[in-house]
């Protein structure tokens, strides 16, 4: 098991940050999601040992995340959402200081830096002060020093950050290539959900520190309800509230489409009978596939219905 946490809570201040989460992941790629402040960054730092929870517990690695800290950020990288670079230092001997604290040896770690630099797409600008870097340099330097120690586990935190669209997909690429082909295990925290469907074959929903949802992407995406877009002639306010009647919920969308959520037992039928009898012509009718964006705001929808 690479990560399995049960009733994780934390507290700072007065504000419950984590408020019992609990899920497992067995490995291969995962996608921590939820809006900003739903404590994806704090659920990372209990990960890493640096913040102790109040209640639960859970293993990293099979390793105590409140026993042993040291041992398990050996094995692991954090690449954090934040700038880390030291300034004054030339981005190799930052990437293998780096390598140093993991408890490398010092040739083994400057040697690692140089090769790691060339991976991530630095290696012409490896000899520079790591503060004259751009914004997507820094994002990859920030991987470049959490891959140095070869770890078994990868934390990426909002690792598309200030990245131009470009930018954006080769770092949604180089960590792709490291999560199929290099056999490191990546948790992907973000709260751009095209990101994690691109990356991550797994996805953990999370608000308020609460777990929402998780499991396999393409499971959750799978609807316990069938999903239409039509548009109708005649009236349309009147044609909703009778599929509201009818156990159907109905969003507005542009240029007069409305998007249907039907039982999933009726299917189209219900539209069509419904139109039947209220005597309107319904004059475009598609079935939708669930993204991982619909589970995302149907999970926080009903969370926040239930408050």
């Amino acid at each position: 098991m690479i990560i399995d946490i049960e009733k994780l809570t934390v507290t700072l201040g007065r504000q419950k940050v984590l408020d019992e989460a609990n899920f497992r992941f067995t490995g291969g790629s995962i996608g921590l999601l939820g809006p900003n402040g739903a404590g994806k960054t704090t659920l990372i730092r209990v990960l890493l040992g640096f913040i102790r929870p109040l209640g639960g517990g859970g293993t990293v690695l099979d390793l105590d995340i409140q026993k042993d800290q040291l041992v398990l950020r050996q094995q692991v990288g954090y690449m954090p959402e934040n700038d880390c670079h030291i300034p004054g230092m030339t981005a190799v001997s930052f990437v293998g200081y780096a390598g140093q604290l993991a408890g490398m040896a010092p040739k083994d770690a400057m040697q690692r830096a140089h090769e790691i630099l060339y991976y991530v797409g630095l290696g012409e600008a490896r000899y520079r002060r790591v503060e004259t870097y751009s914004s997507g340099m820094k994002q990859r330097i920030k991987l470049a020093q959490a891959l140095v120690h070869d770890p078994k586990l990868l934390f990426l935190d909002e690792p598309t950050n200030g990245l131009d669209p470009k930018g954006r997909l080769e770092m949604l690429n180089l960590i792709r290539e490291i999560s199929s082909s290099k056999g490191i295990h990546v948790v992907l925290s973000s709260h751009l959900l095209p990101d994690v469907e691109w990356v991550c074959s797994d996805a953990v929903v999370i608000d308020k520190g609460r777990t929402l949802a998780a499991g396999k992407i393409e499971e959750l995406k799978r609807p316990t309800e069938a999903m239409f877009e039509c548009r109708i002639k005649g009236d349309r306010a009147g044609y909703m509230q009778q599929l509201l009647v009818a156990g159907c919920r109905c969003i507005e969308g542009d240029d007069d489409v409305i998007k249907v959520r039907v039982p999933d037992t009726q299917g189209s039928r219900l539209l069509l009978q419904v139109a039947r009898d209220m005597q309107v012509q319904i004059r475009h009718l598609v079935p939708l596939k669930q993204s991982l964006e619909d589970v995302f705001l149907q999970v926080i929808g009903e969370s926040n219905a239930h408050l």
